[in-house]
């Protein structure tokens, strides 16, 4: 009975395992300079990526204040020397994933390494630091558009990595995040009424309070704002000499620049880039026509 019941598991396991997903590939981070980490029942498993693009540092135009401090900050920490956590917040379409991205690209050959995990994750995100830690490599544990709603798991569990923990992160990982908000939590009017004066010191109430520890665990705080005209037309032009060589820039594209981000009602390098993709491929259309 007990090997007629074997058989009968074997064969459905056999028909399971025809539906399943190919295992990913193991990520040798000799060759692989990304991954994106992904939680499971098992803990989590690295998945390794290809680069979206080419693009690097030098391609990102009216950030230069923010480029500099990114680049030295984390050339800091391949080279073994202090470095923070870094926070890049601000308006929305303004460069901050495109420069985490440009970052990995001018930096992996100097050994950077780049894991990417989703806010829904962030949870595993103790067990994944602990994996890394004692590895020869360096790795940059990164969160796109991160933010938080009230009492979240996930947030408690990129709080104590960042700082709450007697050991901390290894120093071999340093923790990057973008996000819209200054202080990755929500606010409300509501938070400042119990701020006090107290013998002439201001003090915040428990939910303020709350909102700034998180984000005061960022070392780095680079600000992102929107683009005025000049550094709108700068970006646009940049990326459409990326895209379609030098001759592809002219009044005639300026103009239509200009007209592209009044419609939209935003200035920013998404803005330029969206622009260039538009513009030239309209042009090499008319020329093959």
């Amino acid at each position: 009975m007990d090997a007629e019941l074997a058989q009968r598991l074997h064969k459905v396991l056999d028909r399971v395992e025809a539906w399943l997903p190919p295992e990913p590939a193991a990520v040798d981070w000799s060759r692989d300079v990304a991954a994106i980490w992904q939680r499971n029942a098992l803990g989590g498993q690295l998945i390794p990526v290809a680069a979206r693009d080419d693009v690097g540092m030098d391609d990102l135009v009216g950030v230069e204040r923010q480029k500099t401090a990114l680049l030295n900050n984390t050339r800091a920490f391949l080279h073994g020397r202090p470095a923070n956590h870094a926070l890049l917040w601000g308006a929305r379409g303004s460069g901050k994933s495109s420069m985490v991205r440009a970052l990995l690209n001018t930096l992996a050959p100097e050994g950077l390494r780049l894991i990417q995990v989703d806010r829904h994750d962030l949870v595993g995100l103790p067990g994944l630091v602990q994996r890394l830690r004692g590895s020869t490599h360096r790795f940059i544990v990164y969160c796109d558009d991160l933010s938080f709603e009230g009492h979240d798991d996930a947030y408690k569990a990129l709080k104590s990595v960042l700082d709450g923990t007697l050991t901390g992160p290894p120093e071999n990982v340093l923790l990057y995040a973008t996000s819209n908000r200054r202080h990755l939590l929500p606010e409300s009017l509501a938070d400042n009424q119990d701020t006090r004066l107290v013998d002439g010191e201001l003090h915040h109430g428990d939910a303020v309070e709350e909102r700034i520890s998180l984000s005061d665990r960022f070392g780095l705080w680079l600000a992102f704002h929107p683009f005025n005209q000049d550094a709108y037309l700068t970006a646009c032009r940049h990326w459409v000499h990326y895209l379609g060589g030098d001759a592809a820039w002219s009044d005639a594209a300026r103009e239509d620049a200009v007209r592209f981000a009044t419609l939209r009602g935003v200035r920013s390098g998404r803005a330029a880039w969206q622009f260039a993709c538009q513009w030239v491929g309209a042009t090499h259309e008319t020329q093959e026509s």
